[in-house]
């Protein structure tokens, strides 16, 4: 099977809201020693949404320079204004990544035709890989497997997407429309539990953020996926089932995701941008409650 893990990496930040490159430097140095088959820079979980473009620009070209070609490396280039999107994209490709991983224009709910357009401007005018960004619980529509496959067939350099729905069913359904047409076309689930069944329906994996505190969970998961060990995958389903609860600590799950790993060692303060507030005594707690299963 082809299977990767992807990590959407956190952003390590000071107490004041900026970047703090030395912490995202060990970052990506300790998801690389144990395991991840790539990176995204600025996902959601990366608050790109909160973050001064000037500032993306200067993590992506030092984040890139850093991991060094090790890994995979996807930019996530987000703008709502189409002409900066496209010039952040530009720069992450220059940098060397991958690909850039733009999610579609969120705020108003669009019709088909103004998200064609919008992807059509970026596949002509950005030189080089681009991957879609299905997000609808934060944008207030779908990308809908019809429209996917469209654009896979119109541009060859849109080269995947990273589909968080909290539905399998529409990622089955993606598989099954575009990979006919185009196999090389990249299909990611954006939850952790879904990575099973994304390739064994023939998806590619899943870009998703357990792994930014338990990489060597994700790992052994997708190396028993390349492996065709189906008791190790399952082994391992279960331990990710286990650690899906880190999501239901708070409401913002971010800073629990960095109090995680604080609490791991992985060498960063546990600061977001504001207005998300860090995690309490009692979500620390659970935090720490959660992190007692990766001992079992």
């Amino acid at each position: 099977m082809n299977a990767k893990w992807i990590t959407p990496a956190v952003t390590a930040m000071d107490e004041r809201g900026h970047i703090d490159m030395e912490a995202n430097g060990r970052i990506y140095d300790y998801l690389i020693e144990n395991g991840m088959d790539g990176i995204l820079l600025l996902g959601s979980i990366g608050e790109f949404f909160a973050i001064p473009t000037e500032e993306k620009r200067k993590l992506l070209r030092d984040a890139i320079r850093r991991i060094d070609h090790r890994v995979t490396v996807y930019a996530g280039t987000n703008e709502m204004n189409l002409e900066s999107c496209i010039a952040l994209s530009n720069d992450a490709i220059d940098a060397g990544a991958d690909a850039a991983m733009v999610i579609s224009p969120y705020y108003f709910n669009l019709p088909e035709s103004a998200i064609l357009n919008f992807y059509d401007t970026l596949a002509e005018r950005v030189h080089g890989p681009v991957m879609l960004y299905n997000f609808p619980a934060r944008t207030g529509y779908s990308l809908s497997p019809s429209l996917v496959r469209e654009l896979a067939l119109r541009h060859g350099n849109i080269t995947g997407i990273k589909d968080t729905v909290g539905d399998m069913a529409h990622t089955r359904a993606l598989i099954q429309a575009v990979k006919p047409v185009r196999p090389d076309f990249l299909i990611y689930s954006g939850f952790d539990e879904f990575f099973g069944h994304n390739v064994l329906s023939g998806g590619d994996g899943c870009i998703a953020g357990l792994s930014n505190f338990a990489p060597e969970v994700a790992s052994a998961y997708a190396e028993a996926a390349r492996r065709g060990d189906l008791e190790g995958m399952a082994a391992s389903q279960r331990k990710v089932d286990a650690l899906m609860a880190i999501y239901d600590v708070a409401p913002q799950f971010v800073p629990v995701i960095k109090k995680a790993m604080e609490l791991r060692g992985v060498g960063l303060a546990p600061f977001c941008a504001p207005p998300m507030l860090p995690a309490t005594e009692e979500e620390t707690a659970k935090v720490r409650e959660i992190l007692r299963l990766l001992e079992a």
